[in-house]
């Protein structure tokens, strides 16, 4: 399976007039599988404490209105989030969407920071902390949206699930892309799955954004990064790599 991951741009001008550049590479590479960073049609907002309506209310129908334009990568399957309203309530919805099958919600963001330029319990509602995998192309896909990365335990439990890929959808500081890396990095040799990042990045320097994206093995080799001269990366992966993964160490061993 070909798979695309991706660094890109938080201000919507910005993200608007890279967006031909990515379908263009998409195309080219004949990308099957493309995944975009976290809430990618709209600027970030929780970078204040405070939640502002009419701001998430912007955000959640830009996404709308973008949802539109995801067939332009088609024939690639895409996986991102949105943000979304739902029962009262506001969430971050990871999700899969392709010409033939449509959109398909897959998980609610479960795990949510509050910190500096990341006041997400602020913004939205943390869901239900079920983490199933869905089929995409004949994938077994899994979505840890950003923090959750961290819960090395879900990780554990896709991988024991059968995930062939575990999507990381993010939009983390400028100064910790090595940390989230070595963190991708052990998510893969937990799980026996490859593990693909998508990130934000900006030039604002009042705005702490800037990941790069990444394509890493089940065994923990990084098969490719993004950077500002390769903003998007298309690499192969062999599924039969993933499920071969989980019959050998340590995956055999954790409980």
């Amino acid at each position: 399976m070909r798979v695309t991951v991706c660094q890109l741009q938080n201000e919507a001008a910005a993200f608007e007039r890279e967006w031909p550049a990515l379908v263009d590479h998409v195309r080219r590479e004949r990308s099957q599988l493309v995944l975009l960073s976290e809430m990618v049609f709209a600027p970030w907002f929780a970078l204040t404490p405070q939640f502002n309506e009419a701001a998430w209310r912007r955000a959640v129908q830009s996404h709308e209105r973008w949802l539109g334009r995801i067939g332009e990568l088609a024939p690639a399957s895409v996986l991102a989030t949105r943000p979304i309203d739902r029962g009262g309530r506001r969430f971050n919805e990871a999700f899969a969407s392709d010409n033939d099958v449509g959109y398909r919600a897959a998980h609610v963001k479960a795990l949510l920071p509050h910190e500096d330029g990341f006041h997400e319990s602020s913004w939205y509602h943390a869901g239900d902390p079920t983490f199933e995998p869905i089929k995409v192309r004949g994938a077994r896909v899994g979505f840890q949206i950003c923090t959750e990365m961290w819960s090395m335990g879900h990780a554990q439990r896709y991988g024991k699930l059968g995930a062939q890929i575990i999507a990381v959808p993010r939009a983390t500081s400028r100064s910790s892309g090595e940390k989230w890396l070595a963190g991708g990095r052990v998510m893969a040799i937990v799980s026996g799955a490859y593990t693909l990042s998508s990130c934000r990045m900006t030039a604002d320097p009042d705005a702490d954004l800037g990941g790069f994206g990444w394509i890493v093995s089940p065994d923990g080799e990084v098969l490719g990064i993004t950077s500002s001269d390769e903003p998007f990366i298309t690499r192969d992966i062999d599924l039969a790599v993933a499920d071969r993964a989980k019959e050998t160490y340590p995956r055999y061993a954790l409980e």
